[in-house]
């Protein structure tokens, strides 16, 4: 399984990236707001700043909801770096984005995926990955890893090569499902990933060997 980290900023991709752990990066427009980076150059600008923390995929996600403006920001993207992958919602003029930059050999993440069918379309136009939110589903009271496992079985009966990509990932025990059911990738924030080290039974054994040791 891939890990990605779910920021724009930068220390937090260093700091996963010096883990040893970290494939890629997946950002959005929210997130780098949160990072209080404001203009399109200096958002473009961020995204090739991460680019040259990791050496795996990086997500750019446009901002356009018709299909020509997509087809432009996407292409403005990509221009950027080699490792940028055009993030696209899942809408009609999304889908028909996905199939022309598949076509031209441009990485896609389709994102807001919330049904199996719309895990399946966004394969068939031939998105590099797809991405179900698990988290926003189960605060609906909807199982949000059933929906991962659907998409698994679908992509599996027909030899899709679309990537699942588990997100909105809200804590380990969903990574530990993700990874059980299949997906390819999960994308949270560093703390969900750090949090898979900790553990009360090796906290204390350490404390036991230190405190051996001192003897």
């Amino acid at each position: 399984m891939k890990f990605f980290i779910d920021t724009a900023n930068l220390a937090q991709i260093k700091e996963a990236q010096n883990m040893g752990v970290l494939d890629g990066v997946t950002t959005n427009p929210s997130l780098m707001a949160k990072e209080g980076i404001k203009g399109q150059d200096n958002i473009l600008k961020h995204y090739v700043d991460i680019c040259n923390i990791v050496t795996g995929d990086v997500s750019a996600e446009v901002i356009a909801t018709d299909y020509e403006g997509i087809v432009r920001e996407g292409e403005t993207l990509v221009e950027l770096h080699p490792q940028i992958v055009v993030k696209v919602p899942m809408i009609a003029d999304g889908i028909k984005a996905i199939k022309y930059f598949t076509e031209k050999g441009i990485k896609t993440n389709c994102t807001l995926v919330f049904s199996a069918g719309q895990a399946l379309l966004a394969a068939k136009a031939g998105a590099t990955y797809v991405s179900p939110f698990i988290g926003r589903l189960d605060d609906v009271s909807t199982d949000g890893l059933s929906l991962i496992e659907d998409i698994r079985l679908i992509y599996d009966n027909y030899g899709y090569e679309t990537q699942i990509l588990a997100a909105s990932v809200r804590h380990p025990m969903h990574i530990i499902e993700c990874a059980k059911i299949g997906a390819d990738v999960v994308t949270c924030p560093l703390n969900v990933i750090a949090s898979l080290m900790k553990h009360p039974l090796t906290d204390n054994g350490l404390a036991q060997f230190l405190a051996d040791a001192k003897k």
